[in-house]
């Protein structure tokens, strides 16, 4: 994990307006607008990369509730379009959401039920969005 966030560090693209990270006590109001706890992985990961811009996909953030990637609508929209409210989507992509499980494994979905799946959300990481 540490070196999966050192890699997202040394590949962050410098932007006009860089992303905060989000403290204790917004992960907290995230949880309870979700009505759902946070995975653990998907915690640490905002907390310590959620800050990052790479490539062209673009994984949830906390901090802007303006932004197209604020976990709280993101996951309103992807609920509303069937991914199962056990679920929280993690990134937008190709018609469909990469959703992380309450256990930390994360997978694809869209309306073809893709049975792609990655032990953890740095694992994804590394096999998808550092590969953008």
């Amino acid at each position: 994990m540490e070196d999966v966030i050192d890699l997202l560090r040394e590949a962050n693209e410098p932007v006009p307006v860089p992303l905060e990270l989000p403290d204790e006590d917004l992960l907290i109001e995230i949880e309870e607008a979700l009505y759902v706890a946070l995975p653990d992985d998907l915690r640490l990961y905002l907390a310590t990369v959620s800050d990052v811009v790479y490539g062209h996909l673009e994984p949830v953030t906390v901090t802007d509730p303006n932004s197209h990637t604020y976990l709280p609508e993101l996951a309103a929209v992807a609920w509303s379009m069937g991914l199962p409210r056990r679920h929280l989507p993690i990134c937008e992509a190709n018609g469909g959401y990469y959703f992380i499980k309450h256990d930390g494994s994360v997978g694809f979905w869209d309306q073809s039920d893709s049975d792609e799946e990655w032990d953890t959300i740095w694992h994804w990481i590394t096999d998808v969005w550092l590969v953008d």
